[in-house]
């Protein structure tokens, strides 16, 4: 019983020790302070959230990676490339930089041009490797 009543005594203490150290005027400070540190990071993209287009176009323009011949394929279906395109597609994609895979990817997009279906799992491992390597 007496271990039951030290218990509640160190509560009670914590609690009314936290309830006068409580500044309810800091919190609001803070919540401003994150709003502010959002805005700036809105304009700045920090690349480690899964919706970021870091690196790519601010105007939505199509950016080229030495590739404008992959335009010839514009419109085509993923699945009706032949093993020579398909080449065509993986050359360009292996003498990018770690930094540059995403954003062709993204950039194949804009410009309505579908990676082959046989390329896209191996881009998808690209651009998350070069992903995980700028939050290390």
């Amino acid at each position: 019983m007496t271990g039951a009543l030290i218990i509640l005594a160190v509560t009670v203490l914590a609690g009314i020790i936290l309830r006068l150290t409580h500044r309810p005027d800091d919190r609001k400070d803070k919540a401003d302070d994150r709003q502010e540190t959002s805005d700036t990071e809105a304009e700045v993209c920090c690349g480690l959230h899964a919706v970021c287009e870091k690196g790519l176009s601010p105007d939505g323009k199509a950016v080229y990676f030495d590739d404008e011949e992959l335009d010839r394929f514009a419109g085509r279906r993923p699945d009706e490339y032949s093993p020579e395109e398909i080449e065509e597609f993986r050359e360009v994609l292996y003498t990018l930089l770690p930094a540059d895979v995403y954003p062709w990817g993204f950039s194949l997009t804009q410009r309505n041009v579908a990676l082959p279906t046989v390329l896209r799992d191996e881009w998808v491992m690209m651009a998350g490797e070069s992903d995980g390597a700028k939050r290390v």
